[in-house]
């Protein structure tokens, strides 16, 4: 087995993943903490960084690269955003440096809508990542969706980030689905009901009046209280994927989905219902991918 060179760690607001990878960009070692940002005291990540997570993976003396929100107000320490349009060389010309050979990557912002910024942490590393998988990428036109907690939809340009909209429709969910009156224990599995409510999003407009259905069905109809969750699925996911792409440019004809593979299923049948092409692209793997470019010793 080659020898590890580099410590990479997307580090999140639940969870830190961390792989230790060889000169070639291979895993050698592989991890999960559950060491969330959102789980850490001021102060405690370094000290649980150099206690638990370097000795686990056999790493103390390798340089490290941090993703993720390790890098916000809540983590290790705030580092900036850079701004769009940016590359793999404009982040790696802002990594933060926290601790001896430790770096953060910086998040990235744009112009948002209604005047607003944007902003993402983290998913800016599987992007550029995804670019550095495969050069011929880094040319032309692409719009990649990554769907989660907040889902973003991105617009790449030669091998840039050009700007990017976020939509909460995965923290949508949650929230309605524990809070609302459409709160269920049921599991969101039923693909019919998931279908009907895909439907029911139409072009995504007026989506407080859509999400009624969700309730009416039940009440007013026939439908099973038991398949609301995977109705109310179908009916957020359709709406996103039907009216936030617009806010890009013009609508796309082919979408990249980078992520979760259960998730990017979703997506991927919300996208083709609408007549839009699309490709599946492991998370994990662009993550890992541009961990390694950013962080690699020279």
């Amino acid at each position: 087995m080659a020898a590890a060179t580099l410590l990479a760690c997307d580090w999140g607001t639940t969870n830190l993943r961390a792989w230790t990878l060889d000169r070639q960009g291979a895993v050698v070692a592989e991890k999960d903490f559950p060491l969330g940002v959102s789980k850490l005291a001021p102060g405690e990540a370094a000290k649980r960084f150099a206690a638990e997570v370097r000795p686990a993976l056999d790493a103390e003396g390798l340089p490290a690269i941090l993703c993720g929100m390790i890098g916000s107000n809540l983590g290790w320490t705030a580092a900036p955003y850079a701004d769009c349009p940016a590359g793999l060389a404009d982040l790696a010309r802002n990594l933060t440096a926290v601790a001896d050979n430790v770096r953060i990557v910086p998040g990235l912002r744009c112009e948002g809508i209604a005047g607003s910024p944007d902003v993402m942490r983290g998913e800016e590393t599987q992007l550029l990542g995804w670019l550095a998988q495969h050069p011929d990428r880094r040319a032309g036109r692409h719009v990649v969706c990554h769907p989660g907690t907040h889902a973003k939809w991105v617009l790449i340009e030669d091998g840039r980030i050009a700007r990017f909209v976020t939509a909460m429709t995965g923290e949508l969910f949650a929230v309605m689905n524990a809070h609302s009156v459409l709160k269920s224990d049921a599991p969101a599995t039923d693909d019919t009901a998931f279908d009907e409510g895909l439907a029911a999003a139409g072009d995504g407009d007026a989506l407080a009046a859509r999400l009624f259905t969700a309730r009416a069905r039940v009440v007013g109809g026939k439908a099973d209280a038991g398949s609301t969750p995977s109705y109310l699925s179908g009916l957020l996911i359709g709406a996103e994927v039907a009216s936030v792409p617009g806010l890009l440019g013009e609508p796309p004809g082919q979408v990249s989905l980078l992520g979760d593979a259960v998730l990017c299923a979703l997506y991927r049948k919300a996208l083709t219902r609408n007549g839009v092409a699309v490709e599946v692209f492991d998370g994990e793997a662009a993550a890992i991918a541009g961990l390694f470019a950013l962080g690699a010793p020279t």
